[in-house]
């Protein structure tokens, strides 16, 4: 056994605004030989995801923030180099929260690894489709949202990781999907996952046009409202909701880098009027739903039910771009860093 030499990424200044290159540090880093207890692994992908903005800003929430100078923490997906641990062994398939680098050696309990199955899936999807991406999805609509079959749903950021995954399910639960996204290439790709109506929501160019095209798709109203946008998207859901409608809050990223506070949804008072359910919620309070969401994601994955596409950056270098490139659209499907 013997140490590898690695690239990462540090948080080197805390953004202000939209990230730019400068707020992040790129650092030489060691993974040495484990010692007893201890995993070796080389990543070979890497996530970003909006969650991660949060993490930048010095304050308290559902997870610390990033430290200044120190290596960031993110999913990653690799294989194990060295062990001197008794439940892993060299070649093993190992995700954990150790992104953002090449390498890396710890105890797998203090990096929240996990032995991942060799299901046939390409290593990439564990991070995505089949990951925390997919269980989000998975716990949002069927939990959260409470899907009833012949639903109508509105999903924002249709296609994106999550989104996207939302559209399929819904629709596999036979409901009625509306699916928002930006641009005619990204609204294809919601359209060739089975949504019955897309908008285009740069097209739309506010809340009064998102409820135009709303009404125009779903003339009766909408019953589910899946948010991962917030913003105008949420106030032309209210507008929108039929009595009753359940709203499951999972981002906005609209808001992510907003400098200054910006007004909620001026129609708030409909929610009592309509009677409408809205919650937030982050995917870690519902591991419980793992084993049913991966048995789901197996059947439905080779029959063709669960289609996923991914947008690939290589090498560490890119990270920081592959990150900032979630706020300017630049994904369609999961955003990833493949390591070398």
């Amino acid at each position: 056994m013997s140490d590898i030499q690695a690239k990462g990424w540090a948080l080197a200044t805390r953004p202000v605004g939209m990230p730019k290159e400068s707020d992040f540090g790129f650092v030489d880093t060691v993974a040495s030989a484990p010692a007893e207890g201890e995993i070796q692994v080389r990543n070979s992908w890497m996530s970003v995801d909006p969650y991660m903005r949060g993490r930048m800003i010095d304050r308290e929430s559902y997870v610390p923030p990033f430290e200044i100078g120190k290596l960031m923490q993110g999913g990653a997906v690799g294989r194990v180099t060295a062990s001197g641990h008794p439940d892993f062994k060299e070649g093993d398939l190992v995700s954990s929260m150790n992104g953002w680098r090449e390498a890396w050696t710890a105890k797998p309990e203090a990096s929240m690894a996990q032995k991942l199955p060799e299901t046939g899936l390409p290593e990439s999807a564990f991070l995505g489709v089949a990951g925390m991406p997919g269980l989000t999805a998975y716990a949002g609509i069927l939990r959260i949202a409470e899907l009833k079959e012949g639903d109508t749903v509105f999903v924002s950021g249709a296609a994106g990781a999550v989104g996207s995954t939302v559209v399929q399910i819904a629709k596999i639960k036979n409901c009625t999907v509306i699916g928002s996204a930006g641009g005619p290439d990204k609204c294809a790709f919601v359209k060739s996952l089975g949504a019955d109506h897309v908008i285009d929501y740069r097209e739309a160019s506010g809340w009064e046009g998102l409820v135009a095209a709303l009404k125009a798709a779903a003339p009766s109203g909408i019953d589910v409202y899946f948010d991962n946008v917030g913003g105008d998207h949420l106030t032309a859901a209210i507008e929108c909701a039929r009595p009753f409608a359940r709203m499951a809050l999972c981002g906005m990223i609209s808001k992510y880098n907003d400098t200054e506070l910006t007004p909620g949804p001026h129609n708030v008072m409909m929610i009592v009027g309509k009677q409408l359910k809205l919650r937030g919620f982050i995917v870690s309070s519902h591991a419980d739903l793992q084993g049913e969401f991966l048995k789901d994601m197996a059947e439905w994955i080779p029959a063709g039910k669960m289609k996923f596409q991914e947008t690939v950056m290589e090498g560490i270098e890119q990270a920081p771009a592959a990150f900032m490139g979630l706020f300017k659209g630049a994904n369609t499907g999961k955003m990833l860093v493949k390591l070398t």
